[in-house]
């Protein structure tokens, strides 16, 4: 092939090969949220891994552009799992951080439900329970009752990392 032809094709190829833009950013117009969490651990000490989703969902919501006060957000958080003794107050000392987030978020509006039926499974009484808890009948009937009601149901799901961010990228 001649020199000229060559490089006639190549430009030509050049020319044919897709250009892709980056990613743009979009603002999704959110509503003021109405959540359901449904915390349902096998190990007490995930509840600061769950505790990060509901962080997750009222940040954004609460900066630019949608700038929600957390009185507009609706948040629910129902634990029938073992971090049933993350709320106990005699089990306090031992998750200080999490009960500390956990009363950071009652006091801005998310209501925390304790099931009862688990409760009981765990020799818990209604006074063994941190007082911005609210124990309810069931657990399974309380998540119905939010979602009938129109809330949207987040499981947070919390994996151990095995993995280093930097091995993977």
């Amino acid at each position: 092939m001649k020199p000229a032809l060559t490089l006639l094709m190549l430009l030509w190829l050049g020319m044919a090969a897709p250009v892709h833009a980056a990613g743009k950013w979009v603002a999704t117009p959110y509503a003021p949220a109405r959540v359901v969490f449904e915390f349902y651990l096998d190990n007490p000490h995930k509840i600061g891994s769950a505790l990060y989703w509901v962080r997750s969902l009222m940040n954004p919501l609460q900066e630019a552009p949608y700038n929600y006060s957390p009185e507009d957000l609706d948040i629910v958080v129902v634990i029938h799992g073992n971090e049933i003794v993350t709320v106990a107050k005699r089990n306090e000392a031992k998750y200080q951080d999490a009960v500390d987030r956990m009363r950071y978020y009652a006091d801005l509006g998310v209501k925390f439900k304790v099931c009862g039926q688990a409760a009981a499974d765990f020799g818990y009484r209604l006074e063994d329970f941190q007082d911005f808890i609210e124990v309810v009948p069931n657990a399974i009937t309380e998540l119905a009752h939010w979602q009938q009601l129109g809330y949207a149901l987040i499981v947070p799901q919390i994996m151990e990392k095995t993995t280093d961010i930097d091995s993977i990228r």
